[in-house]
């Protein structure tokens, strides 16, 4: 730390250049720090005796950035130890972090009000806390990184602190940053750790494959960036929920989400709807009317196939996203909007610009960051995941018993080429939930093509396996699931039957559930 300490609640206004030598100080020993655990203690330390309040915590964003950590903790003197997996578990449930973060503003509240604000992120140890002041810091990219958090017992205007900390804050998360990338695969204590692969880190979305895996790492690298995106894929495979997680785990998830297909309305129809108009603008405008650029202001606006704009529209499209105004119809005056847009399509919108069927000016706006999404024949074992997630979906909204899958029915689907993509599977599993009558989803539950019907081509061992599983079905059906009784049957030790039914995939619940079938079938 620095040799010059500042008495309580300094005032820099006061002692400007007293101030400004003990913050120079700051900022030498942080560039020296080479360790990202203690660039991150020296930063609350550094804030805590240059403004001389007993509080300071410093949180950072996730690798997803839709959780904070606190990283380090400043309180009464000391620094306190953090517990690595302090994870709020979505600041949206605390107002005034959320407010500083997604709308990246200095938060100062000189008389703090337990009763009108939430302070349940305050530690309870220190007493009252009636004064607040909160930073938005930057990484090296200009990026949001996470917050610094001052508070003081007294009621005091902290708002002269706020330059120069914030200047320090976005300095150290530079310094961090960098130190991070020096080090790759060196998780210092304390971090924010990147999301674990699977679905933990899908954004709400369903899958674990490498190909999903990778759509996963480009939509955290536009949460919390305003650029515009283009998703791009075959038709059914998700690009309106991709929009929507963007939307959602991103900092304008306070604000509205409007979604507006393109080819659903006539050129005439979606101008007005897109723009609004003003009153006499057309026969029937009546009155004025805001359009969905406006309805949207402040948050996203997804444009679903975005190819079959009309061109006259694309262009009055570019100027929104140049300048950011919009023209109503009938109106001679343009506003200004704050909107993200996201647009989507299953065309080949480069071919569409070599024939002069799409702008290439709005072309090269819309694609500045493109996300294409794989087809679902490229996901490997997500079918199956997703199959068993749209089952167990149905399965409540009918509000049914568990379904079960039949022997080869899982690998069945799994060897379709679904050229209609998930939106085909999930029609496929509706379709084949109102067929099953049991608990037990068959092969001919499912209108397969019957070229597909076939499946993939097994190995000897494969197919004695198969064998093999069914035998012990059988026998554990006719025993009404008695392991012990379907042992004596076959001639084996019962621990060898266990043994075979774990190896083969075997549950009790299964067999149940077949033999219930068969029992329905025989009526």
């Amino acid at each position: 730390m620095s040799s010059l300490k500042l008495p309580a609640l300094f005032d820099p206004l006061a002692q400007p250049l007293h101030y400004a030598e003990a913050l120079l100080a700051e900022f030498a020993q942080l560039a020296r720090l080479r360790n990202s655990r203690q660039l991150q203690d020296h930063l609350v330390t550094a804030v805590a005796e240059l403004t001389g309040c007993p509080l300071c915590q410093l949180y950072l964003l996730d690798a997803t950035h839709t959780r904070l950590l606190l990283a380090a903790n400043w309180l009464d003197g000391q620094l306190n130890a953090v517990d690595s997996g302090n994870l709020s578990s979505d600041y949206n449930e605390e107002q005034l972090l959320q407010y500083s973060l997604c709308q990246n503003e200095v938060l100062n509240i000189p008389n703090l009000d337990s009763s009108t604000c939430d302070t349940s992120f305050l530690p309870s140890l220190g007493g009252n806390w009636r004064s607040l002041l909160c930073l938005p810091i930057r990484d090296g990219q200009e990026h949001i990184s996470g917050l610094l958090l001052i508070a003081s017992h007294a009621a005091t205007d902290l708002q002269c602190f706020a330059h120069s900390l914030r200047l320090l804050g976005d300095f150290s998360s530079a310094q961090i940053q960098m130190l991070n990338q020096l080090h790759v695969g060196q998780q210092p204590a304390n971090e924010p750790l990147p999301a674990s692969t699977g679905n933990s880190r899908g954004y709400g979305l369903i899958g674990d494959s490498e190909a999903m895996q990778g759509v996963y790492q480009l939509i955290g690298k536009v949460l919390h960036n305003p650029v515009t995106v283009l998703l791009t894929g075959e038709s059914g495979t998700g690009k309106e929920l991709v929009a929507k997680a963007i939307h959602d785990y991103g900092s304008r998830r306070t604000k509205p989400l409007i979604v507006q297909n393109c080819a659903a309305l006539p050129e005439s129809l979606l101008e007005s709807e897109l723009f609004g108009y003003r009153k006499g603008a057309f026969t029937g405008a009546e009155q004025d009317r805001k359009g969905l650029l406006d309805a949207a202001n402040g948050g996203t606006l997804f444009l679903d196939e975005i190819g079959d704009m009309p061109l006259s529209l694309q262009a009055k499209l570019l100027r929104v996203l140049q300048e950011g105004e919009v023209r109503p119809l009938g109106s001679n005056e343009t506003h200004k909007v704050d909107v993200r847009i996201i647009a989507a399509t299953h065309q080949d919108l480069h071919e569409m610009v070599r024939a002069g069927q799409f702008r290439e000016d709005l072309y090269y706006r819309l694609s500045h960051f493109p996300i294409e999404l794989p087809p679902l024949r490229e996901r490997g074992d997500d079918i199956q995941l997703l199959a068993r997630r749209f089952v167990e979906d149905a399965c409540c909204f009918l509000q049914r018993e568990t379904c079960y899958w039949a022997e080869g029915t899982l690998e069945l689907l799994s060897s379709y080429h679904f050229p209609g993509n998930v939106r085909e599977l999930k029609g496929m599993i509706a379709r084949a939930m109102l067929l099953c009558d049991g608990n037990l989803l068959l092969q001919e539950h499912f209108n397969l093509p019957k070229d597909s019907q076939a499946g993939p081509s097994l190995s000897l061992r494969e197919r004695l396996e198969r064998v093999e599983r069914n035998l012990l079905l059988d026998s554990l059906q006719r025993n009404q699931g008695n392991q012990t009784l379907a042992a004596t049957e076959l001639g084996l030790p019962r621990r060898t039957l266990l043994y075979r039914m774990q190896r083969l995939n075997i549950n009790p619940a299964e067999a149940k559930a077949r033999d219930k079938n068969n029992a329905q079938n025989s009526h």
